[in-house]
């Protein structure tokens, strides 16, 4: 009866390991896909007023800013700056959840990392392995 109850837990073993490892398979053969989708990623927004075009990458890196000529019409250099500014902190947030949304989709469903970039938060992102650590597995 025991080494019944042996080959079952080991039948179960292989087969969450056959998943895990199924999932780990699935996740290595995206990522260069991924990479390539993040590199490529462009997200471009404009001021209310249309004056301001902002062009940012997926980690919200600013690639471009246009400035129409009509801005100049103003004179107004602090104006210019705050609508710069608004226009390119839009992108940036955009970029994030546009990162966050393509990453997700390569990641299993709730996964620490989707989190993290999410909050910035470390504790989301290394969460898992502290739990690990303090109950000694």
């Amino acid at each position: 009866m025991a080494e019944s109850a042996d080959r079952d837990a080991n039948r179960a073993l292989r087969a969450r390991f056959d998943e895990v490892y199924g999932q780990y398979q699935r996740l290595r053969s995206g990522l260069d896909e991924l990479q390539t989708r993040l590199a490529e990623l462009r997200v471009t927004e404009r001021s209310d007023d249309g004056q301001v075009t902002a062009v940012v990458g997926a980690r919200g890196e600013l690639i471009s800013v246009e400035v129409s000529p009509a801005v100049f019409h103003d004179r107004d250099a602090r104006a210019l700056s705050r609508k710069i500014t608004e226009t390119v902190l839009r992108a940036n947030a955009a970029a994030g959840a546009a990162t966050r949304e393509l990453v997700s989709g390569y990641l299993p469903p709730g996964s620490p990392s989707v989190e993290f970039l999410r909050t910035h938060d470390f504790g989301a992102l290394l969460g898992r392995a502290d739990a690990v650590a303090s109950r000694g597995e």
